[in-house]
């Protein structure tokens, strides 16, 4: 038997002075699931959640809610209904314990005239809260003291606080370890379990298939289509929110590879020992494995970031004396930092000034900057790599994940360094924005750059690599060809041949 229908949207319209946001949207929900919400940045997800949250007016279409219509025309009308919305930032009092943040502006009274707060009954209530979803946490805890995963728990308690019978959950997991995404998908399923409806925004694939029932894809304002989790696939989603299948998003075509640019003799650091490998020229090399293997130690260790103990770098045959990332840029090593936010740009700087970090020097005339020189350059790579914005000088802060990576490649090919060294180099960007990487990374290595990519995303490394070596514990313990790369090798070694 079907779950009871609570909220319909039909043909929903909202326009902003030149972009129409929302042209026909549609969304429909049942009772205690888990219905995603899915869309390339700018498809309008966050829009529609605003407009059914009392954010935004819609300018066209129906609300139909328990089977009624209904109006939202703010945030106190959607409040009446039952439904609530956890944004990305959150917003807490860090100088407030949490019970006085769940009942934030609701504070019960000892007495109406007095307007005095019957502190005992809010720390009970509150309390009685964070036992209904099992969060063990204390009300009188200071919300500075709590984590980000904590304070999202925090969010879905003050949620249920107001008898929430719909939550829309915006991109809950961002900045949230896999422990923490754990204990968070545990709460939403105890959500469920009471009958509560969870909206779920996000891009992340795997999340999707472990949490959602039901997912609705948006492009460009529109809707697309409803299906069940248990009957689509990636591919079929993907071909959903691009218009193009997922094998179109890499394409790796014969490379012919050339002389040996980087290479390890016997590495060992801080987690991990013996490493051997190589790069050569118009060369895409992987490294898979789990979490916690050492590919990212590694990667920062060649660049110079962490320390060698022990074992050799070599740079077109020429062995690495002194290793800092200073050496590494002089030697031709570009590396692209899996935190490309705080370790890859300054976020409160013009884009231009991200994309010659690393090439100032060259723009120095008689101790001043050559401004014209520097933006001429700024702009070509702008228009080079279609970095989505109309001005190189607006902060690089204002871009999507997407358009951010773009910059910090940018800056690397403007030193003119032919290896490059990616660290995770999709994580968090949409769908569409990742082919676009893909397509780039794929045409610098037709132009002969030495690229190694680490990367956690198993298609990813499938779609883009020549070679792939994988570690285990520090170890690289196996090293597929074009040929033999695939899923199932990468996690045979990935886990240990024997646990496979």
């Amino acid at each position: 038997m079907d779950q009871e229908i609570v909220l319909q949207m039909r043909g929903i319209s909202k326009s902003f002075p030149g972009v129409k946001a929302l042209d026909d949207a549609r969304l429909e929900v049942r009772r205690g699931e888990v219905h995603v919400l899915l869309g390339e940045n700018g498809a309008g997800k966050s829009t529609l959640m605003k407009v059914l949250s009392g954010v935004y007016l819609k300018d066209e279409g129906e609300i139909l809610y328990e089977g009624k219509p209904v109006e939202i025309r703010n945030i106190q009308d959607a409040r009446k209904l039952g439904i609530s919305i956890i944004h990305q930032e959150l917003f807490m009092l860090a100088e407030r314990n949490i019970a006085q943040n769940i009942y934030l502006g609701r504070e019960p009274l000892k007495n109406p005239y007095t307007r005095q707060i019957d502190e005992k009954k809010m720390r009970e209530d509150s309390k009685a809260l964070l036992a209904r979803l099992g969060v063990e946490l204390s009300p009188d805890t200071m919300v500075k003291e709590l984590s980000i995963a904590q304070q999202q728990m925090v969010e879905v308690v003050k949620a249920l606080s107001v008898e929430t019978k719909i939550l829309i959950m915006d991109e809950p997991t961002s900045s949230l370890t896999k422990r923490e995404i754990d204990a968070l998908f545990a709460i939403v399923e105890s959500l469920c379990a009471q009958g509560i409806s969870v909206i779920y925004i996000s891009h992340r694939m795997e999340e999707i298939f472990r949490i959602g029932d039901r997912v609705t894809v948006m492009r460009d304002g529109k809707y697309v289509g409803t299906v069940s989790v248990k009957e689509t696939n990636m591919d079929q989603l993907v071909t959903m929110m691009v218009g193009r299948q997922i094998s179109q998003m890499y394409g790796r075509p014969e490379r012919r590879a050339g002389e040996v640019a980087l290479e390890t003799k016997d590495l060992t650091g801080l987690r991990f020992r013996n490493v051997n490998i190589r790069v050569r020229c118009g060369e895409i090399v992987g490294i898979g494995g789990l979490v916690g293997a050492g590919r990212t130690e590694l990667v920062k260790a060649i660049f110079g970031y962490d320390r060698i103990e022990s074992g050799k770098v070599f740079v077109h045959g020429r062995e690495m004396k002194r290793h800092s990332p200073r050496n590494s840029v002089e030697a031709g090593i570009g590396f692209l930092p899996e935190d490309r936010k705080s370790e890859g740009l300054i976020q409160q700087q013009p884009i231009k000034n991200n994309i010659l970090q690393a090439s100032m020097k060259r723009y120095f005339k008689r101790g001043l900057v050559d401004k014209k020189a520097e933006k001429e350059l700024a702009e070509r790579y702008r228009g080079e790599l279609k970095i989505a914005t109309p001005d190189v000088t607006r902060r690089v802060s204002a871009l999507s994940g997407g358009n951010q990576q773009k910059v910090v490649i940018a800056k690397w090919l403007c030193t003119e360094n032919r290896i490059l060294i990616f660290d995770e180099p999709t994580r968090g960007i949409d769908v569409g924005a990742k082919a676009e990487i893909y397509a780039l990374i794929g045409r610098l290595a037709g132009e002969g750059y030495a690229i190694l990519v680490v990367s956690s995303d198993q298609m990813e490394l499938i779609g883009i690599s020549d070679r792939v070596y994988v570690m285990k514990d520090g170890e690289v313990v196996g090293e597929l060809g074009r040929e033999e790369i695939t899923a199932e090798n990468i996690v045979s070694y990935a886990v240990g041949k024997e646990e496979a």
